[in-house]
């Protein structure tokens, strides 16, 4: 057996147990002939899709993973545990389990992802050893035979192995050991050999002499994204992420990334983006070539200027938005969008800013606070039941005397989406204190009726 599902674990079942006797623990088992193509195949297109999303430097692991080379792309989803969590979260939404770990080293994050137990795993720098010290040897990714051979001897974990010298062990194994060793603590480099479909649209240069200068570089970059540009036009599409790759003499590879809010294919606008992020780029002992991907692309025909007498053309700010995005991370920017919803905290969501619009607006009869709280806070105050504003508030620590008010604007809960909102209300007031500041409260109940509600009060947003 070379997989098993939950159901099958369950049952007592283990892969690498013949498929005879696993019919016998459980009959009426279904089993299906391993495709190792098929496998192959949905491993590279896992590969493709977390290139497009994740990293510009990704490859498939085989039999069962996909190595990423995160570098300078995780700030743009929000940090390496947001990333993580979020390949992990969109894999099993599409019926993919999977576990992660970033780590220093390409074997220290293979062995931590599939052995630590847990779904993911950000080992600081420098960290990796003391995070495989109580792993088992086959973590290494050894030939089973050789780990086989080293149980015999006693060894099980991989701190057994690096308490004792290396000489004998590559006498008896071979040095495969020791560079697996090498290989995940960072003493031996792994380079990575990323994916490159034919069909992305992408432009390279090599160079005669190794180059190195931030200047030299920007002004090569400028010739190959123009080059892009045309091959992106003759495509018909717009470039919404480029994928900058540095090939250094001593074979490791160097990358930036630059995202776009809407498919862009204008020389001018994706130098200005990818020569920003020049000065992250280490070169080494030089680069020897430079490679350009326009790694997601959509259709963009040609577009006419249209003028007017009259009317104002609208101001185009995706230019802004890609600044800021690539700056701060595209996850981090946002606009507000209206949702059909009476409840408040469920009538907005975050939609990316260059998104169309919903086509949703919010109610116009009464009016809302500038700031919504992130979660309504208990208040403690005095009113007149069931239907006037308090007298006075205490919120935080401090006394508010209500000079006016305006209310109850009733609030039904959503039936539909369980029980206990079947008979909840909320009464809104508009409330001021003598300061001037306008605060919007709500009574957790109609005042009458218990089960409406509790009848606390609470503060949930700030007129400006």
């Amino acid at each position: 057996m070379t997989a098993a599902d939950a159901a099958a674990h369950a049952n007592g079942l283990r892969v690498g147990m013949p498929a005879t006797t696993a019919r016998v623990l459980v009959p009426g088992l279904i089993v299906e002939e391993h495709d190792e193509v098929a496998d192959a195949a949905a491993l590279d297109r896992i590969a493709l899709w977390m290139m497009q999303r994740y990293a510009p430097i990704v490859a498939a692991d085989p039999p069962d993973g996909i190595v990423l080379d995160t570098s300078g792309a995780d700030h743009l989803h929000g940090g390496e545990n947001v990333m993580l969590t979020s390949m992990v979260q969109r894999l099993a939404a599409s019926g993919a389990s999977a576990k992660a770990a970033v780590a220093d080293t390409w074997g220290a994050a293979h062995a931590i992802a599939r052995f630590s137990g847990r779904s993911t795993s950000n080992i600081l720098r420098g960290d990796a050893r003391a995070a495989m010290d109580a792993l088992p040897i086959v973590s290494l990714r050894l030939p089973i035979d050789l780990v086989s051979g080293l149980h015999v001897l006693g060894f099980s974990r991989v701190a057994d192995l690096l308490e004792v010298p290396r000489a004998p062990l590559t006498l008896r194994f071979g040095p495969e050991l020791g560079r697996r060793l090498d290989q995940a603590l960072g003493l031996l480099a792994e380079p990575i050999d990323p994916i490159r479909p034919d069909e992305i649209v992408r432009v390279r240069r090599a160079f005669a002499e190794p180059i190195g200068a931030p200047e030299t570089i920007s002004r090569y970059l400028g010739k190959l994204v123009i080059a892009l540009c045309e091959g992106l036009t003759e495509h018909g599409l717009g470039a919404k992420r480029l994928d900058l790759l540095c090939h250094r003499v001593d074979n490791t590879l160097q990358a930036i990334r630059v995202g776009t809010a809407l498919p862009v294919r204008d020389p001018k606008r994706l130098t200005r983006l990818l020569t920003d992020k020049v000065e992250t780029i280490e070169p080494g002992f030089g680069i020897e070539c430079l490679e350009l991907a326009a790694t997601l692309a959509e259709p963009l025909g040609e577009r006419q200027a249209v003028t007017s007498l009259i009317d104002e053309a609208t101001p185009d700010i995706s230019d802004l938005v890609d600044v800021l995005a690539n700056t701060v991370g595209e996850q981090r920017l946002f606009r507000q969008a209206p949702v059909a919803s009476d409840v408040p905290e469920r009538s907005v969501m975050r939609i990316a800013p260059m998104a169309p619009d919903t086509g949703a607006s919010w109610p116009d009869c009464w009016p809302r606070p500038s700031r919504l709280l992130a979660r309504p806070e208990l208040i403690e105050t005095m009113a007149l039941l069931p239907d006037h504003p308090p007298a006075w508030f205490s919120w935080r620590g401090v006394r508010h005397r209500v000079r006016r008010g305006d209310g109850p604007e009733r609030v039904f809960g959503e039936w539909w989406l369980g029980d206990r909102e079947m008979h909840a209300v909320r009464d809104y007031f508009r409330v001021e204190n003598d300061a001037g500041e306008r605060f919007w409260l709500f009574r957790a109940g109609d005042g009458q009726a218990p089960e409406t509600g509790s009848h606390r009060w609470y503060l949930h947003g700030l007129f400006g």
